[in-house]
């Protein structure tokens, strides 16, 4: 878990240039976050789509059949940070 004084982040997978993350003290519908170099989006845990950000399809497209499964996980991680 990465911490500053401000936030914390949880990365709950890491690809070969890419993570996915979740923030605590974050806003808006429950979320997860695609980051990797120079890019960075927001994938709602509900139904996968991007809320905001831009990412490369193939990475999309890996995030979600990581996350799909794990859905209850995701969203229960969301709760325990943001809940």
């Amino acid at each position: 878990m990465y911490c500053t004084s401000q936030y914390f982040m949880v990365t709950l997978y890491r690809g070969a240039r890419w993570k996915i993350a979740i923030y605590a003290a974050d806003h808006g519908i429950p979320h997860y976050h695609i980051e990797g170099p120079g890019y960075r989006c927001s994938i709602s845990i509900a139904s996968g789509e991007i809320i905001i950000g831009s990412v490369p399809a193939n990475v999309l497209r890996e995030a979600r059949d990581w996350a799909e499964p794990r859905k209850m996980e995701l969203q229960a991680k969301w709760q325990e940070l943001n809940g």
